[in-house]
């Protein structure tokens, strides 16, 4: 067989199951999974069965219920398919997640209706990530399919936690032990392979003063005069790291948002008590302990300049940054000579400042990448805005490139 026979007979596959892995996709995006509420065991159950219909047997990981709810959401069912051919080789994960942001207003389609129109497929999480259930369902279809000896194996992780930070999806089934692999490929969104992203820092500063009448302002401490006094501290901060930027491509400095603020009791009141939630992203290079130090110090100093007043500083979420890992090259290399010549435009190695839950499988030293049916942008696709619409050409596109990559990294 010759070098491009095997690519033209995965091609091929897929060319000719791509009606039924639309219609798999259509499926995936009527089933809910808004998050939060986070209701999402109905989700994991419905791709069982679809799965199930492809001979492929989906083991059921229910994270226990307490757990799920002390994290803020309602079910989470994980799924992992493991393909196993010849003897050696390399384990890939391929991993997306099903649970999304809620659709909010301004829709011009029904957010669960996945609507086809002009080529494109409309729906809450049609780009990200459920289409990668497809993309990479499909190329491992494909691989199989395709008659090569194989060696190694593909596990398929379809996980539900991704948006509360990934701790009950990915980092669950790791933590059991419920998946080993050499490599990872996590769920896309955009045509460029990512090998790095920002970490996240959120913090919740909760200013207390004491509470009293406006007419007689020296019987209290205002709460919100300090925080004010840590909201400027904040701001100034952006200033300083404006000035520090990454290099890695596609990444640029650090930034703190002050997201939410919530405080007082009514107008003619004092307030005694302000609530600040902060979201700090940090480039690759920043090390995490130093940046919370620094920020918590920061809080900290300006609220002390009124008296009266104290700061109580709880941690919501940390992100480490993903940062490429030596082993990653087989991965990438792969990945961006075949999406080059399926997108035809050139497709490199970029960061990107999102985070994500690939990041729990290389701070394990499994070498991830993130890579999957994204549009050519973010942006593009209206993800987790209002018309969230994935290109179907793009998925087809992408399915090839998945498939091709898995059959130069497992081939015997």
């Amino acid at each position: 067989m010759s070098h491009a026979q095997p690519y033209a007979a995965i091609d091929a596959y897929v060319d000719a199951h791509f009606d039924e892995q639309v219609r798999f996709l259509q499926e995936l995006v009527r089933v809910p999974t808004d998050t939060p509420p986070g209701n999402n065991a109905p989700h994991a159950l419905r791709t069982r069965e679809l799965l199930a219909a492809f001979g492929f047997d989906a083991q059921a990981h229910v994270v226990p219920a307490d757990v799920v709810q002390a994290h803020g959401l309602q079910s989470i069912t994980n799924l992992v398919v493991q393909r196993r051919y010849g003897a050696g080789g390399r384990i890939v994960a391929l991993n997306a997640h099903g649970d999304v942001v809620p659709p909010g207003e301004g829709w011009s389609h029904d957010p669960y209706g996945a609507q086809i129109v002009d080529g494109k497929l409309y729906g809450r999480a049609a780009a990200v990530s459920k289409s990668d259930f497809a993309t990479f369902t499909f190329a491992t279809r494909a691989l199989e399919a395709a008659g090569m000896p194989l060696a190694g194996g593909v596990d398929l992780l379809f996980t539900y936690d991704e948006e509360f930070g990934g701790e009950l999806g990915p980092q669950w089934l790791l933590q059991q032990g419920l998946t080993k692999p050499d490599l990872e490929i996590a769920a896309g969104f955009g045509y460029q392979v990512v090998t790095a992203h920002n970490g996240c820092l959120q913090l919740e500063a909760t200013v207390h003063g004491k509470m009293g009448h406006a007419a007689v302002p020296e019987t209290a401490v205002d709460a919100l005069q300090a925080a004010t006094k840590a909201l400027v501290a904040l701001y100034d901060e952006n200033t300083r790291l404006r000035a520090t930027k990454s290099a890695v491509k596609g990444i640029n400095h650090g930034y703190i948002n002050v997201g939410q603020i919530y405080g007082g009791t009514n107008t003619n009141v004092v307030p005694g008590k302000v609530v600040l939630k902060i979201d700090r992203r940090m480039i690759p290079e920043e090390d995490p302990a130093q940046v919370e130090a620094a920020l918590r110090r920061l809080i900290e100093s300006a609220v002390a300049g009124v008296p009266g007043t104290s700061v109580e500083i709880k941690r919501l979420l940390l992100a480490h940054a993903m940062k490429p890992l030596a082993g990653n090259q087989p991965l990438v290399d792969a990945l961006c000579a075949h999406a080059s010549e399926l997108m035809g435009e050139k497709v490199e190695a970029w960061g990107t400042p999102l985070y994500t839950d690939a990041r729990l499988f290389s701070e394990r030293g499994i070498p991830a990448v993130i890579y999957g049916a994204g549009p050519r942008t973010v942006l593009e696709s209206n993800a987790k805005r209002a018309d969230e619409h994935l290109v179907l050409e793009d998925l087809r596109r992408a399915t090839k490139v998945v498939a091709r990559t898995l059959l130069d990294l497992l081939k015997a």
